[in-house]
């Protein structure tokens, strides 16, 4: 791989934990939803899968957001953010493992049955979902430890490339080559999620290895105790440093648009009835231009700073929550997969190393990405449930109106009620990506300014 000349090993360690950890991004967080709709829908109560699915992944983000700053306090203790790392590592690749072994579970004879194997696929879910997301509050930590500022944006920007042509592609041909194979989906699946739980735990191998803690302080006797009620002056601390304060609110809001259309994306494809399989085929196109547009938005990011090009992405997103509410066919679907594409990776990558050179102490860089992590996970919280809310209230209006109830309507009134309710859910998150724009194009420069800060 030429295009990693120039990194150190360092470096290239820590950003394949971006190639280790897509995988459960494109496998769990794309294909997981598919199932649980499958298995949803020999439930007692299969009216809506999106809304249930929400629910779960807010709930998820939640656990995460509540707990982040506390362990980033512990990620902060000398030769704890490794262990602390490989735990939740660990924790999540067990997880995906379980979730291999209910693809062969029988869902299928009963609702009671269906019932429990769905809500299984919902524990399990979950909790992959707390070991990926707290395992990056450490991974985020290592940037500051592993670079320099200077270099941020490119490493960075680079790993999320790495994700998309390893663990974010090659799982997903696998999945694909066995369904063209003939293999019978249900094994199709228990395979892919088994291979990504294998695939998550050798790859972080290289981080766990190569890659050392440098900020921190050495323990002291009391230093837990101490760091945790630290944690209120941190809060202060951040409120009186204006354009952190101002760039984590306004990350808050239009990270949300990037986190919803990632989780929701093919529950809402299926929810609109189209093919899984062309729905699989086009996020293997995201996948596949990850990469150059990674590279692109370094390029344009020496070129024109990384403040300017996360504005672009944030663009690119509102106009994303505009066109899937108006989608309906594959077509459009395939299209709504090529304008991610351009944005994904590049505005999650440099908004990570913009928080990184706005800290004010390197030795606190655990807690305060677990701050930053709080507030993409609360925003993470804020979207799907908003869907997931919208959604149902829309549906249950257009039930009322055609005088039906879930118990006498048909299961096509259902899928066509499911159908027409679900783009208002996508269209509700403009509103929040609307808020994050104002803060990020209208007031932070001012602040920058005022600190006669260039980011």
């Amino acid at each position: 791989m030429g295009f990693l000349k120039g990194y150190t090993k360092q470096e290239i360690s820590w950003m394949m934990y971006d190639w280790a950890n897509s995988a459960h991004s494109v496998i769990v967080v794309t294909l997981l939803p598919i199932f649980f709709d499958t298995v949803a829908g020999y439930t007692a109560d299969s009216v809506s899968s999106m809304s249930t699915w929400g629910y779960a992944t807010s709930l998820a983000m939640a656990i995460v957001a509540l707990s982040a700053p506390f362990l980033g306090v512990f990620g902060d203790i000398r030769g704890m953010r490794k262990r602390l790392f490989a735990l939740f590592v660990g924790i999540g690749v067990v997880a995906v493992a379980l979730l291999s072994f209910t693809p062969m579970m029988d869902f299928m004879s009963s609702t009671a049955a269906a019932g429990r194997v769905a809500g299984l696929i919902l524990v399990l879910y979950i909790v992959s979902v707390i070991g990926f997301d707290a395992s990056a509050i450490y991974y985020d930590a290592f940037l500051t430890d592993i670079t320099t500022p200077e270099r941020m944006d490119r490493v960075s920007t680079m790993g999320y490339g790495l994700g998309y042509i390893g663990g974010s592609t090659i799982p997903l041909v696998i999945f694909l080559l066995m369904n063209l194979a003939n293999v019978p989906m249900l094994t199709c699946l228990a395979v892919i999620f088994a291979l990504t739980a294998v695939w998550w735990l050798v790859f972080s191998l290289p981080l766990l290895k190569n890659c050392k803690q440098t900020s921190g302080k050495p323990y002291e006797k009391g230093d837990v105790g101490r760091n945790i009620r630290g944690v209120g002056a941190t809060v202060r601390e951040i409120i009186a440093n204006k354009p952190m304060l101002v760039y984590i609110l306004a990350y808050f809001f239009y990270i949300d648009g990037v986190h919803t259309v990632i989780s929701m994306a093919t529950t809402y494809g299926t929810n609109l009835g189209l093919d899984d399989t062309g729905m699989m085929l086009a996020l293997l196109l995201v996948q596949i231009l990850g990469l150059p547009f990674c590279l692109l938005y370094i390029r344009l990011a020496a070129r024109f700073g990384a403040r300017t090009m996360v504005g672009v992405g944030v663009c690119v997103y509102m106009f994303i929550c505009v066109f899937a509410f108006f989608m309906r066919e594959l077509w459009q679907f395939w299209l709504l997969a090529v304008l991610c594409a351009t944005s994904q990776g590049g505005i999650q990558a440099l908004s990570r190393s913009i928080f990184g050179k706005l800290l004010p102490d390197k030795d606190r860089s655990g807690e305060f990405f677990g701050f930053f992590d709080i507030f993409g996970k609360f925003s993470s919280i804020m979207g799907p449930a908003l869907v997931g809310f919208v959604s149902a209230l829309v549906a249950e209006d257009m039930l009322v109106r055609q005088g039906l109830t879930e118990a006498t309507a048909t299961a096509e009134q259902v899928d066509a009620i499911n159908a027409a309710s679900g783009p208002y859910g996508i269209l509700s998150v403009l509103l929040i990506i609307l808020v994050g724009a104002v803060l990020y194009f209208a007031v932070l420069p001012k602040t920058l300014r005022d600190k006669k800060l260039d980011i």
